[in-house]
């Protein structure tokens, strides 16, 4: 933000806080089944699977997602980094801690999103959502090991958690030297943490719960 103009940054600062409240507005409005409220936090041309486009179309897989599955859920949000591409344009990681009411089970979960958030006629949308998934498990059952997205009535498979940054499996792979001490890369440019983490790395594909 240093080379911003007074007007640039106070325009920036604006814009982290709308997309922070943007982020507690998706929990808020999800975990109360207020659909509109929901949907109208996305973009008005936002695309839903491969063929399908706009609000409506997302609030009926929504529909059928959330009376399909939970009878409730409740949406804890934890960090959130928020980095710029312009003025209009911005990605950003939020953490979520979930809870789920599966029938006779409790479900627990720890995830993260990543976002990519577009600002149209003055004010911030979500234009994609990218849910990353470590574990999914009952209350009473701590997902240890493998194949750790355990829902009820379904055989466990993996998630995503990790697949957005490949420094998880650079760090298990690697064997460090412990007669000297490890490099360090510089820091990364301004507004650049979160890409040069991905490492120029695709989004990972998401399995459907």
């Amino acid at each position: 933000m240093r080379s911003l103009t007074p007007e640039a940054r106070l325009d920036r600062l604006e814009s982290i806080e709308e997309i922070r409240q943007l982020a507690g507005k998706y929990s808020l409005s999800l975990d109360m089944r207020d659909l509109d409220a929901h949907v109208n936090l996305f973009a008005p041309d936002i695309r839903v699977g491969k063929d399908r486009v706009g609000r409506e179309h997302f609030k009926a897989w929504q529909d059928d997602t959330l009376r399909g599955q939970f009878t409730g859920t409740s949406h804890h949000l934890g960090q959130h980094i928020i980095e710029f591409i312009d003025a209009d344009h911005a990605t950003g990681v939020v953490y979520s801690k979930n809870e789920h009411e599966c029938g006779a089970e409790w479900v627990i979960m720890q995830m993260l999103y990543w976002d990519d958030y577009e600002r149209i006629d003055g004010r911030w949308y979500f234009r994609r959502r990218l849910p990353c998934y470590w574990y999914a498990t009952d209350l009473n059952k701590p997902p240890i090991g493998d194949m750790k997205m355990r829902w009820p009535g379904r055989e466990p498979y993996g998630g995503t958690f990790h697949d957005l940054f490949p420094s998880w499996k650079e760090f298990w792979a690697a064997r460090p030297d412990k007669e000297s001490l490890p490099q360090v890369a510089p820091p990364a440019p301004l507004e650049q943490f979160l890409a040069t983490m991905r490492r120029g790395t695709p989004a990972p594909r998401i399995r459907v719960r």
